[in-house]
């Protein structure tokens, strides 16, 4: 099967095939330190998280970098605003993201570079821009000259004029076109700066991540990855200093961008107040349930999210998580996974609103099968699963929560029901369904004896 992929530069889907099949190289935006991550961001996480596994069933070998943006104005700001450092602000929000994509269930990276860490690679690619004709230094700045790039735009589809209104950005004085963006800006004494041929400064953030991908991963990978607002002056200025900095040579083969996120019918942004935190969701939702709200809709659709699509999701994973418990006896076997329509569905741009729906196809069939249910279809829904970064936890415990004390305690008291029952006591057989009713414990009972979930 042909694994085939939107490509934003061509607007239009086709096929994948990598510069190397030996070695697929991926580079996706990660986030800005300076603040706990909204859902916006954790959906390019969790879809490029999803789009690495598929890779890994297709190739011997996936490099994908997602970087760490540790020096910024943001993180300076934030800084100051608390009195600390601006590495003490960049490592906590750091760990806090790690933390936060762990229990969306986002594996790490084969990279997470930092762009502090880059600094020289940074200054090296600027001198390269400089001596080519292709970035000038004034008032302690080096900016790019956009207009000594022939296709600058291409990516993103804009005219020079269209990018600066676009832009919105304020012409400074010293530059020699509106549109000029800067590589390399200076810092005040209070500011963090570092020594450069142009006086001390820091870079400027669409540099970073042109440097960290030429020194980690080479001058032309296959796929660069991001949300859509990232298409223009981000992706549009990386590839037009990587390819002049390199001597025209295809920065990027295949580029993809998954689409915005609405809160509750309204495009999320900072001036509506209506950010939503991952770590303040995950208060109330577990991971697997953001996660699989996140991936309900095809990637490069708009999502509304909203309490009524995690609870929706909440529902249909409890669905899944029933089969999966029900058929629990059946015995371990291998299958390929190939061969599911689910795959096929993630093959085609990853469809994973597709795949979702053969998840609960399976689960149907487990349900409908009963005792005759075929240990290979429990065992597709959770290869399945996997691919998805989803059904991760055993059932008994995705219903019961984490073992404690408290649990002790419920299989204590369901014991006795069982015991009051056989004894046909039904009075206290009866008084320990409501006391656990009141608790939030739903009693299932079958031949075997109950069993509870938390409602």
């Amino acid at each position: 099967m042909q694994f085939t992929i939107y490509n934003t530069a061509k607007r239009e889907k086709e096929p994948f095939t990598p510069l190397n099949p030996e070695s697929v190289k991926m580079y996706v935006c990660g986030p800005t330190v300076y603040n706990l991550v909204h859902i916006g961001n954790a959906r390019p996480a969790v879809v490029f998280d999803v789009l690495k596994r598929v890779l890994d069933t297709l190739y011997p070998e996936v490099v994908y970098a997602r970087n760490i943006t540790d020096i910024d104005d943001k993180i300076m700001k934030a800084a100051a605003e608390s009195g600390r450092s601006i590495d003490s602000i960049a490592n906590e929000y750091t760990d806090a993201y790690v933390a936060d994509m762990a229990a969306l269930n986002v594996q790490q990276p084969t990279l997470a570079p930092k762009a502090t860490d880059h600094i020289q690679a940074m200054l090296n690619m600027v001198q390269k821009l400089v001596d080519q004709g292709h970035a000038y230094a004034a008032e302690g700045h080096v900016l790019f000259d956009v207009r000594s790039m022939d296709d600058y735009g291409k990516l993103s589809n804009r005219s020079l004029e269209d990018m600066l209104e676009g832009a919105r950005v304020e012409v400074a004085p010293y530059k020699k076109y509106g549109g000029d963006f800067v590589l390399w800006k200076p810092s005040s004494e209070e500011e963090p700066g570092w020594d450069s041929p142009w006086g001390r400064g820091r870079p400027g953030w669409h540099l970073e991540c042109s440097a960290m991908i030429a020194e980690h991963l080479g001058e032309s990978i296959d796929i660069h990855g991001g949300g859509r607002d990232l298409i223009f002056p981000h992706h549009e200025n990386e590839r037009a200093q990587s390819q002049c900095a390199h001597g025209g040579k295809q920065f990027v083969q295949y580029w993809m961008h998954n689409g915005y996120i609405n809160i509750d019918g309204e495009k999320m942004s900072k001036s509506l107040g209506n950010f939503r935190t991952v770590r303040g969701l995950l208060e109330q939702y577990h991971g697997e349930v953001i996660r699989y709200a996140l991936l309900s809709a095809h990637y490069r659709s708009e999502l509304d999210f909203s309490v009524s699509l995690l609870d929706q999701s909440k529902a249909s994973l409890d669905g899944i998580y029933t089969a999966l418990r029900a058929s629990a006896a059946l015995p371990a076997v291998e299958v390929d996974i190939k061969t599911s329509p689910a795959y096929a569905a993630l093959l085609d741009d990853l469809n994973s609103a597709m795949a979702i729906s053969e998840l609960h196809a399976l689960a149907k069939e487990l349900n409908r099968d009963g005792e005759n249910a075929k240990p290979e279809t429990r065992a597709m829904l959770l290869e399945l699963g996997k691919l998805l970064g989803l059904l991760t936890v055993d059932a008994e415990t995705w219903f019961k929560g984490e073992a404690s004390d408290e649990d002790a305690e419920i299989n204590a008291l369901v014991k006795e029901r069982d015991e009051a029952k056989a004894a046909k006591n039904w009075g206290r057989a009866d008084e320990i369904r409501d006391e656990l009713k009141e608790r939030g414990i739903i009693l299932e009972d079958s031949k075997d004896g109950a069993s509870w979930r938390r409602a």
